[in-house]
């Protein structure tokens, strides 16, 4: 047995996902062995079994190790790879990027990195914005739509920020202080171990908690009210919620009144805010007339309706609350498939049980009406009057970091717009996040502009996205494609250079606060490199800075000097990267968490306030109010294809795996050998299947193949795939899985793109039609 004395541990944080959990990462005579949770980090109470897996991923032997290069062409079943060295693979990418941009400009090169909230991208992230910034490119396919957009992208248009934290800001629920949470379509258990442990902590002191999930997992079990919502129709239950408690006057009417365009007066001939000189006008009850907005809301209407010379007006509260009346308890149960009762037990528990918090993530997320039911979701929260209050979703303080994005940079400000742009202007490419629909079109069709080249950092986009068969003919059909990553994905292999990535414990980042609370946001910490890379494998930033050197952008990157912009980034917060050195365990910046900053400034709306009702959605052509729009391979699909697939194809994480990533880990591989699909006994049994069965998941675009597991806790008429599947795991002689056909399991194979949100252009991911049969 080996001296356990002679055994290194090194504090550092797991980058797998979004958790960023805490970590005491064990080194035994120079081998890497064990990854354990350290108790002393602000996130670092639990560590899933991913991140203990982390030993096998460092020493996989299929890890990419060296820069290769194709040599054959992509239609080829060969790609022909051959090793190259660094010095090589650089400057053809680079060469490439200056060839493509001299002859259709900059935004041509698109970049794509994987989801932060699920991969070790956030490390790196802001140095390829930066590159993108300093290159002159505004496209970067970044999964935005399908992570993110609802929770982040589309509450700013209500709070003028997000309503619920992610990796790029906004609120986070304050559960150590929340009489009630709300879990909507979110499983902390599988996807942020650290809120999995604040919630089982705050629920011993006796918070309330809602779960809104179509399955009985997780903290459903331990909800005072699990709602198991029809997959897709998370918006109507929003509205129907919310109408309970405005008829019931279980809202705070104050927070409504003065702190939302709630009071403001909307015309209804055109729907727009009624203004005076600039300024929004309101119904003062008191005086009995229209006035501007203003001073003292005490007497300022809620509900009515008030002529205004000849102008016919309601009050915005007045319009939401008439939308939520078309939602009355048994619409809620006709349309999500909960039982009235339990609607009404929600709305009492989050009014009674105040002050309420709420994250919501991509159970609601990955549909085509996201915005909307993000929107709608964000309305009803803001009943509560929780929002920036204790025990509510707060702003929480963070240490005040200087910014490495470069959105300052000359290029940056004369880059050409965004793809989609035009056709979305309210949805993710204003923040210059574009869709696989909108890159595919762009390389194919050369609409809006073409582009030729793309550099990828671990985006497995052929697998998280759907609409495969038409993206691998767009990789194929670039003039240069170079890739980052760990392993050689279905996506990776369409490159012409491939570039082998250090994994995160083979390399150091900074993080400035860890998000979940103020002493995790206290929390600076540089992530020590537990070991070497393989072979030649380098970290994404050292990628991003080699690029920019060849490039001629190195003055832009401080002459390629790492620590240099560590040291940018750290200034305003007064530590030195020598004391983070020298503190592996990182350092705490003392902050104060201030409550209802809104009181000082307002909100960052066009009203200054919640927007109940949007002037912006309308000037845009989308309805003002969050109206509930039906899945349209759906319910409310034509009646010929309802019957043909009478079930709706929903899909949830894993918690042994990150979206397509992991399968080849024997230790996490050997509890889930297959891909697996849950179906209802009852449905099983009307198709004779039985538990352990292969069958086909078959929709209007394709099938592919799963093995069946029996679920009583789901609904009859919901069956739940999985996502990812591709990767074979050769230690236990699991098999991989065809991409591309229906012997395979790809799930985002056989869903379509005919219906996107209008807004983000998601696609129904999780609220699809489909049929199950058994196998041959």
């Amino acid at each position: 047995m080996a001296d356990q004395s002679s055994d290194q541990h090194i504090q550092g944080y797991c980058g797998l996902c979004i958790a960023r959990c805490g970590t005491v990462a064990v080194v035994q005579d120079g081998r890497f062995t064990r990854l354990e949770p350290d108790p002393t980090h602000p996130t670092g109470q639990a560590l899933c079994a991913k991140g203990r897996a982390a030993p096998e991923l460092v020493y996989h032997p299929e890890r990419l190790t060296h820069p290769l290069r194709r040599t054959r062409p992509k239609g080829d079943g060969d790609p022909g790879w051959v090793r190259i060295g660094w010095d090589e693979a650089l400057e053809l990418t680079a060469s490439a990027m200056r060839r493509i941009a001299q002859q259709h400009g900059p935004e041509a090169v698109s970049f794509s990195v994987s989801s932060p909230s699920t991969t070790a991208i956030a490390d790196s992230m802001p140095f390829v914005r930066r590159l993108m910034n300093a290159f002159g490119t505004p496209n970067v396919l970044s999964n935005l739509d399908i992570c993110g957009w609802g929770r982040a992208g589309a509450t700013r248009y209500t709070y003028g920020v997000a309503s619920i934290a992610t990796s790029g800001g906004g609120a986070m629920p304050d559960i150590a202080n929340s009489g009630c949470l709300i879990l909507w379509g979110y499983n902390p258990s599988y996807s942020r171990l650290t809120h999995a442990t604040a919630v089982a902590d705050a629920l011993k002191r006796g918070m309330k908690l809602i779960v809104v999930d179509p399955r009985h997992v997780g903290f459903a079990n331990k909800a005072d009210v699990w709602l198991r919502v029809r997959p897709g129709t998370d918006g109507a239950l929003a509205l129907g919620i919310a109408n309970l408690m405005i008829q019931r006057g279980w809202y705070d009417r104050d927070f409504i009144r003065t702190w939302s365009n709630g009071p403001m007066l909307v015309r209804a001939d055109t729907g727009r805010m009624l203004t005076e000189d600039g300024r929004n006008v309101v119904w003062d009850t008191a005086a009995g007339r229209a006035v501007p907005y203003g001073g003292d809301c005490t007497n300022l209407a809620l509900e009515g309706e008030y002529r205004v010379g000849d102008v016919v007006c309601h009050p915005a509260f007045e319009l939401y609350a008439q939308l939520c009346r078309r939602y009355p308890p048994e619409q809620v149960e006709s349309i999500c498939w909960i039982p009235r009762g339990q609607v009404e037990d929600a709305a009492r528990l989050i009014w009674h049980a105040r002050p309420v918090s709420y994250y919501a993530y991509s159970g609601h997320e990955h549909h085509a009406n996201t915005t909307q039911t993000a929107r709608a979701m964000s309305l009803l929260y803001a009943l509560t009057g929780s929002f920036d209050a204790p025990g509510g979703n707060v702003l929480l303080p963070a240490p005040p970091a200087a910014s490495i994005t470069g959105d300052d940079l000359p290029a940056a400000k004369r880059m050409a717009p965004t793809l989609g742009l035009a056709e979305r202007p309210l949805g993710t490419a204003r923040s210059g996040n574009v869709t696989t629909r909108e890159l595919y079109r762009a390389i194919l069709e050369g609409q809006p502009y073409p582009i030729r080249g793309l550099i990828g950092f671990g985006s497995n986009m052929l697998l998280a996205h759907p609409d495969s068969v038409r993206g691998r003919k767009a990789l194929a059909a670039l003039e240069f494609y170079a890739h980052s990553d760990l392993f050689m994905t279905p996506t990776a292999e369409l490159a012409d250079v491939v570039l082998p990535a250090a994994s995160c414990f083979e390399r150091e980042a900074l993080k400035i606060g860890f998000e979940i609370s103020r002493e995790a946001q206290e929390q600076i910490q540089l992530r020590q490199a537990v070991v070497t890379p393989p072979g030649e494998a380098m970290s994404d930033t050292d990628i991003v800075f080699g690029l920019a050197a060849r490039l001629g952008l190195g003055g832009q990157f401080w002459d390629g000097d790492i620590d240099a912009a560590y040291r940018h980034q750290l200034a305003p917060t007064g530590v030195a990267l020598e004391q983070l050195r020298a503190a592996p365990g990182g350092v705490r910046v003392p902050l104060r968490t201030r409550h209802h900053k809104y009181a000082e400034r307002g909100f960052a709306t066009p009203s200054g306030r919640v927007e109940l009702y949007s002037q912006t959605f309308l000037d845009h052509g989308y309805a003002p109010l969050p109206e509930f729009e039906e899945p349209k391979i759906g319910l409310a699909a034509p009646p010929d294809l309802a019957a043909r697939f009478p079930l709706i194809l929903t899909s949830a994480k894993s918690t042994l795996f990150c979206q397509s990533q992991h399968r080849a880990l024997p230790s996490l591989r050997r509890r889930a050998l297959d891909p697996e699909v849950d179906l209802h006994p009852e449905a099983a049994q009307a198709r004779g299947i039985a538990g352990g069965d292969w069958v086909s998941i078959e929709t209007p675009e394709g099938s592919v193949r799963a093995r069946a597991r029996l679920n009583d806790g789901i609904d009859p008429r919901v069956v739940v795939g999985e996502h990812g599947w591709w990767q074979a795991c050769t230690a236990l002689g699991a098999p991989g899985y065809d991409p591309f056909g229906p012997n395979g399991s790809n799930l985002n194979l056989v869903l379509g793109v005919t219906a996107l949100d209008p807004v983000s252009g998601t696609a129904s991911h999780k609220s699809y039609l489909c049929e199950i049969w058994r196998a041959a």
